[in-house]
């Protein structure tokens, strides 16, 4: 009987004997015991008895904690929860017949959860082998932690618990490293970013295998590097805070059923998750699934990008491919938003970047917002964020003034910083820059485009110079500028602006050429059906 189909496994103690050198009678018990303690097993819980004592006694001796519980049911699901908790198997002792017959509601728990766990039990002498003698099970504990993790069971011939051999004739395996860690393919990861960031309303799920992998620290950097919302599953909870403001728990059904990507990681569509299909989720959700195990993929629903591997991994992987990639107006937002004054007058103008900004950029107090207004005229930025600066250096008032423009919003002004480091008014500009006008082009389609012929004919009207050093404007009249490409760059530029009370700085925000506001249901600023 084998709990893991398609798996070749081994008897555990028979890599034990062989070899020759001094003498030391130790028993099987003894090796058994060792061997666990050797492949870092720390814990066993069970219900002793006939043959199996003497190896709960071994164990304790080798410096494994026993646990002694009252049903091995119950035993079972204490070693697995171990197993889950620390990464490496615990161990469950029985004794055959029953106590076996007990334990397999907890091994099959295990299986279910993913929790690695060894289960050990007593069988009958090796001579009544073939005789009509209870079932072997033969397992070990690489096959409990590597893969799929799950139960394995150990069977042990009741008159091998005391015999003894020289310890010189035994050979000790080595203690079994952790799994393998295995990546998804490159092109799976740009090609499920890519799905992520044309996602309206995107939800990253977290499951329990993202806390079995210990995916916290990268996921929590990859959550608020994106601003993505997150939810977790029953026990994924914890994995990031419930109390961050990214997670959605408390919208759970509205944010499963109006999500139109799902990021999936380490859970299962099961009937947890309503298996992923309506009433409670969209019937055009688009999942991006990533598993550790091959065949739950595509159970349920078909995923749009099916990425296999470790979800620690693969959550870095993606994180990596985040930072080292352009980023868009809502990341931008979002970690500007955390780093501005609760007192700081706000200057914003633009097409997608104030109307974003609106809602993304928060004030505290009245009258500390200026933006194009009533008559939407673009601008005016530069020259409200001079008055407003000039008011606060004579009224001494200590806000700072922070002017969030789009790169063609700046165009219309931007030679206004000389006057800004000619009066020596520290204002802060963040120039977001798409290069164009609501989108552009990046850098190697433009020099395409330019040896394609004259690029009035060629050139989209939207499209404005790429990577427009607009940083070095102001640093040609003194003020600082800085060139930012990385949510990294971002936040490190702006608190040193933040800082700096003594001239005017700028920074060149780079984000996604194809960058767009999320489409709206009411377009009510350019449409009206009166």
């Amino acid at each position: 009987m084998n709990s893991k189909p398609g798996v070749d496994v081994q008897f555990l103690p028979s890599c034990l004997f062989c070899l020759s050198g001094a003498m030391e009678d130790v028993t099987g018990a003894q090796l058994v015991a060792e061997a666990l303690k050797a492949q870092k097993v720390d814990y066993m819980f069970g219900v002793v008895g006939i043959p199996v004592m003497e190896v709960a006694m071994a164990a304790q001796a080798a410096g494994i904690k026993y646990v002694g519980m009252r049903n091995e049911q119950a035993a079972c699901y204490a070693a697995s929860a171990v197993g889950y908790l620390t990464g490496r198997p615990g161990a469950c002792l029985v004794v055959s017949g029953p106590g076996l017959i007990h334990a397999l509601g907890g091994m099959a728990n295990a299986n279910m959860n993913c929790w690695p766990v060894v289960v050990i039990g007593g069988s009958s002498d090796q001579k009544l082998e073939t005789t009509g003698a209870f079932q072997e099970f033969p397992q070990a504990v690489r096959t409990s932690l590597y893969g799929r993790p799950g139960a394995c069971y150990v069977d042990i011939a009741g008159d091998m618990v005391n015999a003894t051999v020289d310890r010189s004739r035994v050979r000790f395996a080595s203690c079994c490293p952790p799994p393998p860690v295995s990546l998804a393919d490159h092109g799976a990861i740009t090609e499920a970013i890519s799905v992520l960031k044309a996602a309206k309303r995107p939800l990253v799920i977290i499951g329990k295998g993202a806390a079995y992998g210990r995916a916290e620290t990268a996921l929590r950097e990859f959550v608020e590097m994106s601003g993505l919302p997150y939810l977790p599953t029953p026990m994924g909870k914890g994995v990031l805070p419930d109390d961050h403001p990214n997670c959605v728990a408390a919208a759970r059904s509205r944010a499963l059923l109006q999500a139109d990507v799902v990021l999936l990681l380490g859970a299962r569509l099961n009937w947890i998750l309503h298996f992923g299909i309506p009433p409670r989720f969209d019937p055009h959700v688009k999942i991006i699934q990533v598993d550790l195990c091959a065949e739950e993929m595509g159970n349920n629903v078909r995923p749009a990008v099916a990425l296999l591997g470790d979800i620690n991994a693969i959550v870095t992987q993606a994180l990596a491919l985040q930072s080292t990639g352009l980023m868009n107006y809502y990341t931008v937002f979002h970690h500007v938003s955390q780093l501005l004054p609760h007192d700081c007058i706000i200057v914003s103008e633009g097409a997608n970047t104030m109307d974003i900004g609106r809602t993304m950029l928060n004030n505290y107090l009245p009258r500390q917002r200026l933006d194009a207004g009533t008559f939407g005229t673009m601008g005016v930025g530069l020259g409200f964020a001079i008055a407003a600066a000039a008011l606060e250096k004579s009224e001494n008032r200590g806000r700072r003034v922070v002017c969030v423009e789009g790169d063609s919003a700046f165009g219309f002004s931007g030679m206004e910083v000389e006057t800004m480091c000619r009066y020596n008014l520290p204002v802060i500009i963040i120039v977001v820059n798409n290069n164009g006008i609501y989108s552009g082009v990046d850098l190697e389609t433009w020099k395409e485009m330019a040896k394609m012929g004259d690029l009035t004919s060629i050139a989209p009207p939207v499209t404005l110079l790429p990577e427009a050093r607009y940083d070095e404007v102001m640093a040609a009249f003194g003020g600082e500028g800085f060139l930012v490409r990385t949510v990294e760059e971002l936040c490190e530029a702006l608190q040193l602006s933040l800082r700096n009370w003594e001239r005017p700085s700028l920074l060149n925000v780079l984000i996604e050429p194809s960058s767009d506001r999320k489409q709206q249901e009411f377009p009510w600023l350019t449409r009206s059906n009166l």
